[in-house]
C-alpha cells in the first residue's frame, strides 16, 4: 500500500504554523505535518524591536530562528571597533549555522522583527531524520553563498551609483519578493551610517547617490526611509 504524505496545509498543522506566512518557502516547508507538530511542542514566537542584538560574535548557539517578518542585519566587528556589514537577512531565512558550536557573525534587528525561535537541539534533531529538511537548508546555504559573491563583485567592482542602486534593488526584492510586480515601496531597514558600511562608501555617498536616483525619478523618498520604486526594471538597469 502506498504511504501517502499528509498535506501539510490542512488542520492537522499546529494553530502556530497554520497563519505562518513564512512556513510555505522557508525551511518548515520540507516538513510533513506530523513532523511540524512534533517540532511546535519546542518552539516560541518572539518580536524584537529594531535595534537589539538577537545573536553575539563568538558566542555559544543556544537557538535558531525563522524570520517571520523584518530585516536582519551580520556584522563582524574588528578588535578595534571597526565594523562590516556582512549581509542581511529576511523572511523566511533561517538565523544561525546548524551544527556549529558558537556563532560567526552578530546579529541584530535592522527592523522590527517577529521570529520563530526554535532549540538547537530541536532543530538539529530533526536534520538528522528528514532529508527534505536538510535539502531545504542545504540550499539555503548554497543561496547566501550565491548572493555573497554576487556582492563581493559590487564592492569590489561597481561604481558608487551602482553600488547604491544594487543595494536598493536587493531590498525592494527581499522585502517585498512578488514576482511580475512593476513597482514597490518599502522602508529602508538600515540607517544612512549602515549603508555605507554596508557598500564601503561614506554617508555622504551614500546620500548623494540617493538625491540622484531621486531627481531622476528611479525612486521616491519620503521621510528619509520610505521609498518607492515606480519601475524596477529602471531600478535593475542602474545596478550595473
Amino acid at each position: 500500500m502506498q504511504t501517502v504524505r499528509k498535506d501539510i496545509h490542512n488542520s492537522d498543522l499546529p494553530i502556530l504554523c497554520q497563519n505562518c506566512e513564512a512556513r510555505h518557502q522557508g525551511v518548515c516547508g520540507a516538513l510533513t505535518s506530523e513532523q511540524l507538530l512534533r517540532l511546535s511542542k519546542h518552539t516560541r514566537r518572539v518580536r524584537r524591536d529594531a535595534g537589539q542584538e538577537l545573536m553575539a560574535d563568538a558566542m555559544p548557539i543556544a537557538a535558531y530562528a525563522n524570520v517571520l517578518r523584518g530585516v536582519i542585519k551580520l556584522t563582524k566587528v574588528l578588535e578595534d571597533g571597526r565594523q562590516q556589514v556582512v549581509g542581511l537577512q529576511f523572511a523566511p531565512d533561517l538565523l544561525g549555522r546548524p551544527f556549529a558550536g558558537e556563532s560567526r557573525v552578530s546579529a541584530e534587528s535592522a527592523s522590527d522583527v517577529d521570529l520563530c525561535m526554535i532549540p538547537k537541539s530541536a532543530l538539529e534533531n530533526l536534520i538528522k531524520q528528514s532529508a527534505p529538511l536538510e535539502h531545504r537548508i542545504m540550499l539555503q546555504a548554497l543561496r547566501e553563498l550565491d548572493e555573497a559573491r554576487d556582492w563581493m563583485v559590487t564592492l569590489g567592482r561597481k561604481t558608487a551609483a551602482e553600488k547604491v542602486a544594487s543595494f536598493l534593488y536587493l531590498i525592494a526584492t527581499h522585502i517585498n519578493p512578488e514576482e511580475g510586480e512593476a513597482s514597490t515601496t518599502f522602508d529602508l531597514p538600515l540607517s544612512r551610517a549602515d549603508i555605507a558600511d554596508f557598500l564601503g562608501l561614506t554617508i555622504e555617498t551614500v546620500s548623494r547617490q540617493m538625491s540622484k536616483l531621486k531627481a531622476e525619478k528611479i525612486i521616491e523618498i519620503v521621510n528619509y526611509r520610505h521609498v518607492t520604486v515606480p519601475d524596477l526594471a529602471q531600478l535593475r538597469l542602474r545596478c550595473g
